[in-house]
């Protein structure tokens, strides 16, 4: 199947840059001996886990479903850094999981025991207070944050139960800001490190863009490594899928008000969340900014919504009714966070293999949508 032959809207997986991002992800542990995990929030799509399990260490998981699901699918070590868990769910983990992360010193004292009683790693998410996002809504180490335990709440901690730390405080960042991170958490846990025999540094790390700085990276992972001994993990998700997923969308209406807006056959809200939610502009094949190219649209999405647009492009040419859009880097947070609000079908899936050609892994349909709950 050709690309201009797949049903919009679509998500389309390209497995050649996948691949690639792969490959960077390999050489890297290869030479520094990093541990890297994938993140599966980022793009909890199975049949690719096959794929990345030959180049990654594991998965890491952030609830007992996707735990499962990299049991089930993906080779390597299995870790789960959940920020609450229930009874119920510890007796799946501990089987499954080779690493289990407690998000406060109460649940540690709670189902720590247990996780060490079947073999498992058991360590502590930590808050070194290291505020590195623009917006506190969107930064774990904020002040009042849920997410991890302060240096002033980790002397009530049975250290005795845990092997190793898990931070995460980083979103789509360079290494400068892992530098400061490693420097917030030597000088607030320092301590206790050399009594540990891992540290999780988490994701956020853009490490498969282009002019990442490795060479920091390595070096902030080197210190750890050498001066206490520690095993360190990183498990991106971004990275994984960095500019490896398209969005297709077709126009069916044009309608003015102000300005041409062509309405889609798509919505912002409920397939790509992460554009009204974070604001993101995703880059458009074709399309500029606004006013850059002669013709400005704005660009909304199908639902009953106000807030559902996609954005206002700039084209060289009037869009027309039937025309397709392909939208690039949609894979990250797309298929893990699309819903059907309001009744909007699913996109379908679909993957472009190497040899260019196109195949459609999943469609949708109203069953889906009535079976939901």
């Amino acid at each position: 199947m050709l690309e201009s032959e797949l049903p919009t809207p679509c998500y389309l997986i390209d497995q050649t840059k996948l691949k690639q991002n792969l490959t960077i992800l390999e050489d890297l542990r290869r030479r520094s001996g990093i541990k890297i995990l994938f993140a599966q929030k980022a793009f909890s799509s199975f049949p690719f886990y096959q794929m990345i399990s030959r180049y990654l260490d594991g998965a890491a998981a952030t609830s007992c479903y996707e735990a499962e699901l990299a049991h089930l699918f993906l080779k390597g070590e299995n870790h789960v850094c959940q920020t609450v868990y229930e009874p119920q769910e510890m007796e799946t983990l501990c089987a499954i999981c080779d690493h289990i992360v407690f998000n406060s010193p109460t649940q540690l004292a709670k189902y720590g025991p247990q996780a060490r009683a079947n073999g498992c790693e058991v360590g502590l998410r930590i808050n070194p207070e290291y505020r590195s996002q623009k917006f506190d809504d969107y930064d774990p180490c904020a002040p009042f944050s849920r997410l991890g335990t302060t240096l002033s709440n980790f002397s009530s901690a049975d250290r005795s139960l845990i092997s190793g730390l898990h931070v995460h405080a980083l979103f789509e960042q360079n290494a400068g800001a892992l530098e400061h991170l490693v420097d917030a958490v030597i000088e607030k846990f320092g301590d206790y490190l050399p009594s540990l025999s891992w540290i999780n540094l988490g994701g956020g790390h853009h490490i498969t863009r282009e002019g990442y700085q490795f060479e920091r990276l390595e070096a902030c992972c080197k210190k750890l490594q050498d001066q206490y001994g520690l095993t360190v993990y990183l498990e991106p998700g971004e990275a994984i899928v960095w500019e490896a997923g398209y969005f297709i969308t077709t126009v069916l209406d044009i309608v003015e008000n102000g300005m041409p807006i062509a309405i889609l056959d798509a919505s912002a809200v409920c397939h790509a969340p992460d554009i009204t939610e974070l604001q993101y502009r995703p880059p458009l094949i074709g399309g500029g900014a606004p006013n850059e190219l002669p013709y400005t649209f704005r660009l909304g999405g199908r639902t009953c919504l106000p807030e559902d647009i996609f954005g206002d492009y700039s084209f060289d040419h009037p869009l027309e009714i039937g025309e397709r859009l392909v939208f690039r880097d949609m894979a990250i947070n797309t298929l893990t966070k699309a819903n059907m609000y309001t009744g909007i079908a699913m996109p379908s899936v679909a993957v472009r293999a190497v040899d260019n050609s196109c195949r459609v892994l999943r469609t949708f349909s109203f069953e889906d949508y009535r079976n939901r709950f």
